[in-house]
């Protein structure tokens, strides 16, 4: 799904008073977050490092006790709170990673927290942060986005005279995902060259950019987003925070429709490149990590691995960090991934079948029309009676992306091609 975008005139980063995280702050939460988070171990990745010719390591804040890098910047804003803000509780939404972060933080420090999660949340997530929360939270499931959470939140968060913990744009929530920064110049003993992380809203990727300004100005930034859902790239090439009126939600936890006033200027003024990645190839990482490396991640905590093979050249002989940010991933939508991974690599293709009118047409489509390697995976008749004069849907999936081009011909030399459906997004919507 395309991305629309509008310039959002009415508040933008001009909104906030002028704010860089200062290393005194996030040393500070540093100390503030030791008791709850832990720090992640940077992994070599082997298989990476080979394929790309690059020393690739993995920052795993999968590992985190919540499965995420965001119970750093959860636990540092809320307990920066005085004891009567505390006391009246606090209000958030999120996606999934910050709502577990804050339920930890509130059940920690005794603290009422009310949760606005999107409805479409897997449901993962959402029992995740229930059990992380247990009875000092409540989850409250509202709207298709983040944003429209959001929205409904500030409202919620205003009558009840609550503070509201900003998922990303908020000094004290930046200052505690900076940590990772200061994790990172601990753990290596060489100069790294570039790090790569996760853009949705952009906390992460300020707090990094804070760090490595003040203690490693050659380090090099790199931000990447959803192809469907780059929010951060077009605001900075627009020079504007910009709102995306339609957004692919698919990667939850980096897909919203406009970043932060704190974070877009840090961003803007301090990350080396903006990259976005398609979703599908985000689906590929995330089952070649889980099959080839054992690591399980949700679709943003693979953008950084999905990322590299658009640097490939630049980061020859180079140190490179990717931050893994999480690896809350529901086991539901294996399938999903799967079949994205699949359509990307162009080896899973649709057709309109329009079986000939004769004997056994349906036999000599398997038989002589298939290659000996192609798979059927989808198969349905568009009509319950007469079946054998109707056209099909039919799912297959390919080996080898070179397989298509005869495949097609031979359906069309036999008079069995109806229709390619891949290119027709208005009927491909329908079946995946």
């Amino acid at each position: 799904m395309k991305s629309s975008t509008r310039t959002n005139r009415t508040k933008g980063a001009q909104d906030v008073p002028p704010y860089f995280p200062q290393l005194e702050d996030i040393q500070r939460a540093a100390k503030v977050i030791e008791p709850v988070a832990g720090e992640t171990p940077l992994q070599p990745s082997i298989r990476l490092s080979k394929q790309l010719g690059a020393n690739i390591l993995l920052k795993r804040e999968d590992l985190q006790r919540v499965r995420s890098y965001k119970i750093r910047g959860a636990f540092n804003k809320i307990s920066a709170l005085t004891k009567q803000e505390l006391d009246n509780g606090v209000v958030c939404a999120s996606a999934g990673n910050h709502a577990q972060g804050v339920a930890f933080a509130c059940h920690h420090l005794g603290v009422r927290g009310t949760i606005f999660m999107p409805v479409v949340t897997p449901k993962q997530k959402i029992d995740q942060t229930k059990m992380f929360g247990g009875d000092w939270v409540e989850v409250v499931l509202e709207g298709d986005t983040f944003d429209d959470s959001y929205k409904a939140s500030r409202e919620f968060c205003e009558m009840e005279k609550k503070v509201f913990v900003h998922p990303f744009d908020d000094p004290k929530t930046i200052e505690g995902q900076a940590t990772i920064g200061l994790e990172l110049l601990k753990q290596t003993q060489e100069p790294i060259d570039y790090v790569f992380v996760a853009v949705g809203g952009g906390g992460l990727a300020s707090g990094l950019c804070a760090v490595f300004k003040q203690l490693s100005s050659q380090t090099k930034i790199i931000g990447i987003e959803p192809e469907g859902a780059p929010s951060m790239r077009k605001s900075i090439e627009k020079g504007a925070l910009v709102e995306l009126s339609n957004i692919d939600k698919f990667i939850d936890g980096a897909a919203v429709q406009k970043v932060g006033a704190y974070t877009f200027p840090i961003c803007r003024d301090h990350l080396y490149k903006m990259e976005t990645v398609p979703e599908g190839k985000v689906c590929q990482s995330i089952l070649e990590l889980y099959n080839r490396d054992a690591i399980v991640v949700e679709p943003a905590g693979a953008l950084t691995i999905a990322a590299l093979e658009n640097f490939r050249d630049e980061i020859t002989g180079k140190n490179v960090v990717c931050v893994i940010s999480g690896s809350n991933n529901d086991i539901t939508r294996t399938a999903e991934i799967k079949e994205r991974a699949l359509l990307y690599g162009n080896l899973k293709h649709y057709f309109i079948v329009r079986f000939p009118q004769r004997p056994g047409a349906l036999k000599e489509f398997v038989a002589d029309i298939l290659g000996p390697t192609d798979d059927i995976t989808h198969f349905e008749y568009s009509k319950k009676s007469s079946r054998e004069n109707a056209p099909a849907v039919v799912g297959i999936e390919l080996k080898s992306p070179e397989d298509l081009d005869p495949l097609i011909a031979r359906m069309k030399a036999n008079n069995f091609f109806g229709d390619y459906l891949n290119d027709k997004p208005d009927l491909f919507q329908y079946l995946v």
